[in-house]
């Protein structure tokens, strides 16, 4: 059915379980037809099962007589698509979430099904405000248990907050391109999306059913830069100002490159360095339509240094490939994904690290950052690396709202600081 939310939330999760594809890349490709506000359902739908799946599944579970595990996976797709309606979307009658569930039942030829989808959605409207609450955690949040765990280690009774924040729905949050346009411009120029200025961080702007922001016009003109308050943070921490040389030495898809060329007032030098030549092309074009001359994207690998610019950057970024943990809320299928490969990740990060430092200018800073919130890709990484690196030093800093004054150091988490959970390190070199 070409042009409904529901189907297309079942099409985005059949191709999240079947190819695993990611979430969001499979919604923008299958929202495309939709309308706004279709698209915008779609969303909720699909981000919303997702990130309480092991919640739907309990109480789905205590009304299927055969068990979960039995039934067909779209079946199950189509059942979580209904229950999460009835139990999170206020504005979505009941009536109407069971019985698109039962025509989506028919319409992918399981009319046998039918009967037992009616009745087990029914029985959770009926019952919902009744429904016993799973004491596992890891079930009422849907979060894996070595996460659930983490979570517990790092935060002892703030966890369930933090677990609860990662299933909450996320606003977009875009920063203002004063080379561009006023404030007062770009906000007329938004539509019918709910606007609210950033709770802290000045310049930036939290939206709200905006549907596609590719397609307005201030987009596509520059007006405004699409990234986290946590990531927009960086440049603020490194202190780019205009004139400077900054190398950002993994930078798709550009977002840390053009807020600090934006700093710098498009003054200076953003050298953009990535692996992907693809990506090379999508920092190219970002830069183009904000109209930043300064940034100059170029193939490289952190690890490597270009030796001709040794020594030559006043700022250094380097936000390194990561779990991406931090990212949960925006990216939910990530706590689905085999968690093994995450055990090599911190000898990747000291690798770019060590190449990065070679960049940096005597006097000049260092910004080290993940989108995750676990020591051993974060801090246990600068120790590391302030081990073999003398020259070296962590640097305090400053910042706007709930972050304050910091030893050089700071993990953000979405329930506390209301960004992505993120973490930032500033080191200055102070001799060669």
């Amino acid at each position: 059915m070409a042009g409904d939310a529901r189907e297309t939330a079942l099409s985005v999760l059949t191709s999240c379980r079947k190819a695993e594809a990611w979430a969001d890349g499979a919604l923008k490709t299958a929202s495309r037809p939709l309308s706004r506000r279709d698209a915008a359902l779609a969303a909720r739908l699909t981000y919303g099962v997702l990130q309480n799946r092991a919640l739907l599944d309990f109480h789905i579970g205590r009304y299927c007589n055969q068990g979960n595990r039995d039934l067909e996976p779209v079946i199950l797709d189509i059942m979580r698509i209904g229950a999460y309606q009835i139990l999170f979307l206020d504005r979505v009658p009941d009536s109407a979430a069971v019985n698109r569930a039962v025509e989506m039942t028919k319409a992918h030829r399981r009319p046998r099904a039918a009967g037992m989808v009616n009745a087990i959605l029914r029985k959770l409207s009926r019952e919902k405000e009744q429904l016993p609450q799973p004491e596992e955690l890891s079930v009422r949040y849907s979060h894996p248990k070595w996460l659930t765990e983490r979570y517990v280690e790092l935060l002892g009774e703030e966890a369930e907050a933090a677990l609860a924040a990662d299933n909450q729905p996320v606003p977009t949050v875009i920063q203002c391109n004063s080379l561009k346009t006023s404030e007062e411009a770009l906000l007329a120029s938004l539509g019918g999306a709910e606007v609210t200025p950033h709770p802290w961080l000045a310049g930036c702007y939290e939206l709200t059913g905006a549907g596609n922001l590719e397609a307005l016009e201030s987009f596509q003109k520059g007006g405004f830069l699409v990234q986290d308050a946590a990531a927009a943070l960086v440049p603020k921490v490194a202190g780019c100002l205009p004139g400077q040389r900054v190398i950002d030495v993994c930078a798709a898809p550009g977002g840390k490159s053009f807020a600090a060329a934006m700093a710098m007032e498009d003054q200076g030098e953003v050298l953009s360095f990535d692996i992907h030549p693809h990506k090379i092309r999508l920092i190219e074009e970002g830069a183009a339509r904000l109209g930043l001359a300064s940034v100059r994207a170029a193939l490289r690998d952190g690890r490597d240094p270009d030796p001709a610019l040794l020594g030559t950057a006043d700022v250094v970024l380097c936000d390194v490939p990561c779990s991406g943990l931090g990212i949960i809320r925006k990216k939910p299928d990530i706590r689905y994904k085999d968690p093994a490969p995450l055990a090599g990740l911190p000898k990747v990060q000291l690798a770019i690290l060590k190449g990065a430092a070679g960049y940096v200018k005597t006097g000049g800073a260092l910004v080290y950052s993940t989108c995750t919130i676990l020591p051993e890709e974060n801090r246990q990484v600068v120790d590391a690396f302030l081990r073999e690196d003398g020259r070296f030093v962590l640097e305090p800093f400053a910042l706007e709202g709930p972050v304050g004054k910091t030893e050089g150091d700071v993990t953000l988490w979405p329930h506390r600081h209301q960004t992505d959970g993120f973490y930032i390190c500033k080191l200055r070199k102070h001799h060669d």
